[in-house]
């Protein structure tokens, strides 16, 4: 069923990384072997398990093919041959989806933003309920989360946001979040008790590193302004804020929420580096869209992934058809693995079916 060679080779490879991080390399280059072992961390046990019980199979077999074998040795024999045959079947499963070709950006974290779309003042209350629900499970998975900027709805609740997630695997459990968010609910200013629908759109975009995206300073037009907003004194005396206009592909960011004009530079180039990156990444992969307005859309209701209804409780992912009546729990976090591990089960599913045509 798999090519035993190529099983060896990962397992080689898995045992050359570890000789190397033993001899003390440089730091940049432990971080990078690191990485790549723990890549194939899972895939190696999962090739030790599938091996375990073909040995087993093997041993057993040989057993009960010696004819003086007692009956009650046989009994026990055959049971145990009939559950490792059923762990041989739960191994190649397993095998064949720790072998699917790995998305590289994976165990990054992102830029994760989030904004109001149909709906005016409602669809910006429920973007800021939308962002919390995110930041409960991030909380949940240990992850740290870091505002980068945020812009607020007349009404509360955010015209746009844009926040750093970061912590191991965090590309990997978000990506599919992206898209439009559509809400179903009684606005709190609704007051013959109407159902609104409005939307919000999110966007993840892996977050790069220095040694993803390279920019040229010429390619940069800075700009310093004063912050604006609410900080008493200090906005309108000190010039924080900070523009920056990459000039090839015309992404502007915006940046303020720090004091610092040094730090609001920084957090403004880490955002436009994995703009950047994304943008690479789509060009690269046909899988996903021609450029990054087409991973959220217009922000029209009608463009959804996912509607959330609380009069029902209810939320429901349109790409895969699943429906929880689990809204509220879904708002704290709760319930949003339930919903990533339904979706990265249908991906895997739809990635074995494309290798094995």
């Amino acid at each position: 069923m798999f090519a035993q060679d190529k099983l060896d080779l990962i397992l080689r490879r898995h045992e050359e990384l570890g000789q190397k991080l033993a001899a003390n390399p440089s730091s940049q280059t432990f971080v990078a072997l690191s990485r790549e072992r723990a890549g194939l961390d899972q895939v190696v046990a999962t090739i030790r398990a599938y091996r375990a019980a073909q040995a087993e199979i093997a041993e057993l077999s040989e057993l009960l093919a010696d004819p003086l074998i007692d009956a009650d040795m046989r009994t026990l024999a055959e049971g145990e041959l009939e559950n490792a045959e059923q762990s041989l079947a739960a191994g190649a499963n397993a095998l064949k989806l720790a072998l699917l070709p790995k998305d590289s950006a994976d165990e990054k974290g992102v830029i994760f933003e989030v904004r109001a779309g149909t709906g005016g003042d409602e669809a910006a209350l429920f973007a800021g309920d939308l962002f919390r629900a995110y930041q409960k499970y991030a909380a949940l998975k240990g992850w740290s989360v870091e505002m980068l900027s945020a812009s607020e709805g007349a009404a509360g609740g955010y015209k746009e946001i844009v926040a750093e997630i970061a912590g191991r695997g965090v590309y990997a459990r978000l990506k599919f979040e992206s898209g439009v968010h559509r809400v179903q609910r009684v606005p709190a200013t609704e007051t013959q008790g109407r159902i609104h629908t409005s939307a919000a759109t999110v966007a993840v975009l892996p977050q790069a590193e220095d040694v993803d995206v390279a920019i040229d300073d010429k390619d940069l037009r800075i700009e310093t302004m004063r912050s604006g907003g609410a900080g008493g004194q200090h906005v309108n005396k000190t010039e924080s804020a900070i523009r920056v206009t990459h000039i090839p592909s015309g992404i502007v960011v915006m940046m303020q929420e720090e004091r610092s004009q040094h730090r609001n530079k920084a957090k403004a180039l880490g955002v436009l580096r994995s703009r950047l990156y994304d943008a690479e990444r789509q060009r690269l992969d046909s899988a996903r869209a021609a450029d990054r307005r087409a991973q959220v859309g217009s922000g029209d209701r009608s463009e959804r992934i996912r509607t959330y209804n609380f009069p029902q409780n209810r939320v429901t992912d349109h790409r895969i058809n699943l429906t929880l009546y689990k809204l509220d729990k879904a708002m704290e976090g709760e319930a949003l693995d339930e919903i990533i591990d339904a979706l990265t089960t249908d991906y895997q599913t739809k990635l074995l079916a494309s290798s094995e045509a």
